[in-house]
């Protein structure tokens, strides 16, 4: 009977001692892995930005418009005589520091309709509903299309006439020669370049420049050197012929130039 008992004790023993040993294995694997979710953390706390990356900061729409297009307004400036402060000036007004619908959808910076036009188009409403102005490839067109406007049109050679960098001059003869009709607007130019002090671009280019801006004479028109931002759109206007004639008198086959090649312009 005590061999019995002693038995029935044993396997009651062996059987708590098992179970007591699987409880704690149970336990141990149940126990959260602490230093992993801590590692995960610190690789997250450790990423950095990589130096020499960070954007380029405006303090309003109007400060990174006359960063982007200085550079071409100084540059047509340079050949066309057209102040770079009233390119500028221009440009924010019109396009609204480059935020207005034909700027974003057309490359429109100047608010030139088609009257002719036989590149790509947009309608917008102006002064009547759904009226046709120039699309562009890139805003650097729209700029030298601005130079030609003025440059082409006899009612703005007054213009031309006034000491260069003469932005108030401008400002009141573009009115007065009919570009716009808003009574303040010479005001609103003026008020725009010396808010912004871009009288100080004309200086550069004046400094730089040495002869002011004359047009070709009847025998340097014959050939034309292809500058930066020149197409044959723009050449062909300057010399007035088409852009099929430039084609055929230079057996181009499209409207592609290169800096520096040359053009006959002249029969």
């Amino acid at each position: 009977m005590n061999r019995k008992i002693s038995r029935i004790a044993l396997v009651i023993f062996l059987g708590c001692f098992l179970f007591s040993c699987r409880s704690k294995k149970t336990i141990v694997t149940k126990k959260p892995n602490k230093p992993t979710v801590v590692i995960g953390d610190d690789r997250k706390e450790e990423i950095k930005k990589p130096s020499g990356t960070s954007t380029k900061t405006y303090a309003s729409a109007t400060e990174k418009y006359i960063d982007v297009y200085k550079d071409i307004a100084q540059q047509e400036m340079d050949l066309y005589g057209i102040p770079a402060s009233i390119t500028l000036a221009q440009g924010i007004l019109e396009s609204g520091s480059g935020k207005g619908r034909l700027s974003v959808k057309a490359n429109n910076h100047f608010g030139i309709k088609c009257h002719g036009w036989k590149g790509g188009k947009i309608y917008h409403d102006d002064d009547r509903a759904q009226e046709c102005f120039r699309k562009y490839k890139d805003a650097k067109y729209s700029f030298r299309d601005h130079s030609l406007f003025l440059k082409d049109r006899k009612r703005y050679a007054k213009l031309f006439k006034l000491k260069k960098g003469d932005y108030k001059g401008w400002a009141r003869e573009l009115r007065l020669a009919g570009y716009a009709t808003d009574k303040k607007y010479p005001q609103k130019l003026i008020s725009i370049i010396e808010r912004y002090e871009l009288y100080k671009l004309d200086k550069e280019v004046k400094g730089n420049s040495k002869v002011e801006f004359e047009m070709p004479t009847a025998e340097e028109q014959i050939k034309h050197t292809v500058l930066k931002g020149d197409t044959l759109y723009s050449i062909s206007r300057r010399y007035g012929i088409t852009v099929e004639e430039l084609q055929k008198l230079n057996g181009l086959n499209d409207t592609a130039l290169n800096i520096g090649q040359v053009l006959v312009v002249k029969p």
